[in-house]
């Protein structure tokens, strides 16, 4: 099973543990090409700092009619049940999204086909195949992963056609994502070949954790 044999959700959380999720961004690849898009602000459970506010640009005024993050179940319950999640250093988005929910509904297994779990991950981690794959020391932040991989020109134009005119930069929470589909569509194939890699390949690669690395070693596929 190759990672683009099933959706895979991209997602990006702009907020805090002390604001919880004030935006998300989610990009639905299938066969690892762009098919959705979905984008919100969401209402704070508290006052959004000023320093926060400087990175991501929403304060009491764009986030003040929102509904909260938590009338979002629905979508990403579903999301969960349909194929994979995967962020840009993904401990963020999970440690966000366990904070509302713990854990989802009972979801596919894919890497045990026949087998359920009710767990957000494994998830797919841009920021750790970008450590792999880059020279040592170099930055593996998103905007300098895209810079590094050349793929300013392919984020704006599809920023162009997914993000709000206000949200078309880095620590938007659907620019982030929609770059972090890009990362993804670069780094998870082979560089001689252009081969898509197996999602156990992928997810293996997404964890530094020996044991886990491992376990999802074992179930990949060629």
């Amino acid at each position: 099973m190759k990672w683009t044999d099933i959706p895979v959700h991209v997602i990006d959380f702009e907020g805090s543990a002390r604001t919880g999720i004030v935006e998300f961004g989610l990009v639905t690849l299938v066969g690892g090409a762009i098919a959705e898009v979905h984008t919100r602000v969401c209402r704070p459970n508290g006052a959004i700092a000023a320093a926060e506010t400087r990175v991501h640009g929403l304060g009491a005024v764009e986030t003040a009619a929102a509904e909260p993050f938590a009338t979002e179940w629905g979508r990403f319950a579903g999301l969960r049940e349909t194929g994979v999640l995967a962020a840009h250093f993904a401990a963020t988005e999970n440690a966000l999204l366990r904070a509302v929910w713990p854990v989802p509904r009972l979801s596919p297994d894919f890497l045990s086909p026949g087998h359920a779990v009710a767990e957000w991950g494994p998830w797919i981690d841009t920021g750790r195949l970008a450590v792999e794959a880059l020279p040592v020391g170099a930055s593996a932040g998103l905007e300098d992963v895209v810079r590094h991989l050349g793929l300013e020109g392919a984020l704006a134009d599809v920023a162009a056609t997914w993000c709000p005119a206000e949200r078309r930069r880095f620590h938007c929470a659907p620019y982030d994502a929609l770059a972090c589909a890009l990362v993804l569509g670069s780094l998870a194939r082979d560089a001689s070949t252009g081969d898509t890699w197996t999602l156990a390949r992928v997810l293996a690669a997404s964890t530094a954790d020996p044991q886990r690395r491992d376990e999802r070693q074992q179930a990949r596929w060629f």
